[in-house]
């Protein structure tokens, strides 16, 4: 009712039949050059039938709206407020009750105590629970009687509640505040402001090894196809991004025909986005580069001359403008695993995803046939074709293999960055970065190459900037590389040199 006083959508009617005004509400529809109103009872918004036992529809000229002025409606809102988190506080859903919590907390109304305390002595989840102890302990912070405010403060600092850091900060701060407010308001700043140090740790690592999970999958591929057949492929990123739009037009397409089943896009659009880029990648091997094998710098400079042509090409259909993915509602949210600390879904997707692809591709080169005969080729390419190992056409599959892993990581990209036709010139020089520094065609060296640069990303980038934080890990990269020209993993045998 109050809600709807607020909005405008409360009206008075003489019904048939009735001595005295009704007060009803309903919303306005228009039909024609008419506005309609249908008719609610105005406490329980019970439709009103007419005759024909259909919802009644009446002219907006035969009511009378009860307007509420601007004073009014801001008196409603506090009352609207508490109202609407003191029934969402009985919700089933957890996340709904913790947010209703969190909610009245930041109001401060004391009216709200006696309904948080009640749901807060019979709720059963850890994070709901927390939030309706926040909350009470932040209206607490309000009382005008001093132990009260002591205690609250105190409490506070127990919960390590980073939402209350700036009010402890301002209670600190007021001259008027009794000397005790003020000390319990330090001791619980400064005992928030420590564990905030650690949550930022634990955040800072776990995005580092999200990141390190994207360079890993587009390393993997350039890594085998440096190593293989020594092709420096400028591509490698626009590939990404063929796997990234491919993600966009499954997408698309479930919107517009399978609505119901959008939050699956993600699932088919995992196959869809490596097959895409790894067809482009066998075409672009087949089609040129087998031409220019023994001639790095002509393959540098075809495969950059590609990424252009590959840019453009997508500016042309899709536009220049970054586009939209929407992350399925299974990868939205996360896991809240500390007070201060949530692990969203999509970055666990991502690691998890990554983690399958170095075991699958582990399996592949080290316990099949098929990775015998990789690893042959790359060892030594004209025995391995006096054997009788088809050399081009591993070179193809490698190459296309390592194209479609692009696609894959551009894929998972979708969850976390924007898609644009640029898209893969942010993340090629850190995948060469992590090749060359990890060992050329080293599975384990990309591993752990992947995992150093992408967690010093995320250190350095808060302190120094994007920008000068990729030219300090180069700095270091080149380095290291002084250090140990073959990377973390040289060759080691009779082939070393090769």
């Amino acid at each position: 009712m109050l809600e709807a006083l607020r909005e405008g959508s409360v009206y008075t009617r003489t019904l048939p039949g009735a001595a005295e005004e009704t007060v009803i509400v309903g919303d306005k529809v228009t039909e024609g050059d008419k506005t309609l109103v249908p008719l609610f009872s105005a406490y329980g918004r019970e439709p009103i039938v007419g005759p024909d036992g259909k919802p009644l529809l009446v002219d907006i000229s035969s009511l009378q709206e009860v307007s509420a002025g601007r004073s009014l409606r801001l008196a409603l809102r506090p009352l609207i407020d508490a109202f609407s988190g003191q029934s969402q506080l009985g919700d089933p859903d957890p996340a709904v009750r913790k947010a209703a919590a969190t909610k009245m907390g930041n109001a401060g109304d004391a009216a709200a105590l006696p309904a948080l305390t009640e749901a807060l002595g019979r709720e059963r989840d850890r994070w709901a629970r927390h939030a309706m102890e926040e909350a009470v302990a932040l209206i607490g912070l309000r009382s005008p009687d001093e132990a009260a405010r002591v205690a609250a403060i105190g409490r506070l600092g127990e919960l390590r509640s980073i939402n209350a850091l700036d009010r402890l900060r301002d209670v600190g701060a007021e001259a008027a505040a009794a000397a005790p407010v003020k000390q319990a308001a330090l001791d619980s700043v400064k005992r928030i402001e420590r564990w905030a140090l650690v949550t930022g740790a634990i955040e800072t690592t776990f995005q580092g090894l999200s990141l390190s999970s994207i360079l890993l999958l587009m390393a993997l591929g350039l890594a085998i196809v440096f190593g293989l057949m020594g092709v420096i492929n400028m591509a490698h990123g626009e590939l990404m991004a063929l796997g990234a739009y491919a993600t966009f037009v499954v997408q698309g397409w479930f919107s517009a025909h399978l609505p119901n089943a959008f939050d699956y896009y993600f699932l088919v659009a995992l196959p869809i986005s490596f097959l895409v880029a790894a067809a482009a990648g066998f075409i672009l091997e087949r089609g040129v580069i087998r031409f220019l094998y023994g001639r790095p710098l002509e393959t540098l400079l075809l495969t950059w001359g590609v990424s252009l042509v590959i840019q453009q090409g997508l500016r042309l259909w899709f536009g220049a403008a970054n586009v939209d993915v929407t992350s399925p509602r299974w990868l939205s949210g996360g896991i809240p695993v500390m007070v201060g600390v949530q692990l969203p879904y999509n970055r666990l997707f991502i690691i998890g995803l990554a983690a399958v692809c170095v075991s699958v591709m582990y399996v592949l080169l080290f316990r099949t046939d098929a990775g015998l005969r990789i690893r042959a080729v790359t060892q030594n390419r004209g025995m391995a074709a006096c054997l009788g190992v088809r050399a081009r056409w591993v070179d193809a599959c490698t190459f296309a293999l390592g194209a479609g892993l692009a696609g894959l990581a551009g894929c998972a990209l979708t969850q976390i960055g924007n898609v644009g036709p640029e898209l893969g010139q942010n993340y090629i020089v850190d995948s060469f970065m992590v090749v060359v520094t990890g060992g050329v065609g080293k599975l384990l060296g990309s591993i752990l190459a992947a995992l150093g640069i992408g967690g010093l990303n995320k250190i350095i980038e808060p302190s120094f900037g994007a920008v000068y934080g990729k030219v300090l890990i180069l700095a270091f990269v080149i380095l290291f590389i002084q250090r140990r020209p073959s990377g973390l993993f040289a060759a080691k045998g009779r082939y070393a040199d090769a």
